[in-house]
């Protein structure tokens, strides 16, 4: 079954809730993704963000699944759970993101 393409976030504005409600912003300014090995239904970010209040510069490491449920089946969906991969994956999002610059 061929997927749909990536999903690109770069450029997008987000939002996200502290432990105490209040909330905050950040622009995804750059990403990568590889498809996790052995699950081509599984890929794995790791997203450059840049926060609204100061203007510092995180890392955030996540996923998209394939939907199963009726209303988002055969679709990319964001992982709402911590992701785990083969140590391997892990390795080449690191080796990207030293090229890219990243974690100098």
């Amino acid at each position: 079954m061929p997927y749909p393409p990536a999903p690109s976030n770069i450029g997008k504005r987000r939002s996200a809730q502290k432990p105490n409600g209040r909330h905050f912003h950040f622009t995804i300014t750059d990403e990568i993704h590889i498809k996790q090995s052995g699950m081509p239904r599984k890929l794995i970010y790791l997203q450059q963000l840049k926060f609204e209040s100061d203007g510092r510069t995180e890392l955030r490491l996540g996923y998209y699944i394939i939907g199963k449920k009726p209303a988002m089946r055969g679709r990319w969906v964001w992982g709402q759970f911590a992701t785990m991969m083969p140590v391997a994956d892990f390795r080449q999002i690191v080796k990207i993101a030293k090229r890219k610059g990243w974690l100098s």
